[in-house]
């Protein structure tokens, strides 16, 4: 059974950081992309970030460009997400998502999701 558990996510100021992490269980995602996504309160979910299986390649949306950084560890199926400078239009659910397919994941249609975690940015 495969799961997707993040965590990470808290309250932080406008102007601080996070780390997320997300571990992925149940099978071997060394050939998967993985990525995340958000959902603030009242909007759909957006695409934020992905990353191929190798690693070499990354992808941001235009509003964390420059801010967040996606990252991960095939030995540990973890994909991270440092976010920094972070603004009060950042809070949302943040939720891990992995797929064999990078445009697949990037249009919101991953195989497999987490559950989410929490993140609150105040002003």
């Amino acid at each position: 059974q495969v799961q997707l558990v993040e965590s990470g996510g808290g309250l932080v100021q406008a102007g601080g950081s996070l780390r997320l992490s997300c571990a992925a269980s149940g099978r071997t995602f060394s050939t998967y992309a993985m990525g995340w996504f958000r959902q603030a309160p009242a909007k759909e979910r957006e695409f934020v970030a992905a990353i191929s299986w190798s690693g070499g390649s990354t992808y941001y949306a235009d509003s964390v460009k420059g801010r967040f950084t996606i990252s991960r560890d095939n030995a540990e199926s973890t994909v991270y997400l440092q976010m920094n400078n972070l603004k009060p239009e950042d809070t949302a659910v943040y939720y891990c998502a992995v797929d064999r397919s990078i445009p697949k994941l990037r249009i919101g249609a991953p195989d497999y999701w987490g559950q989410g975690t929490q993140v609150t940015v105040s002003s």
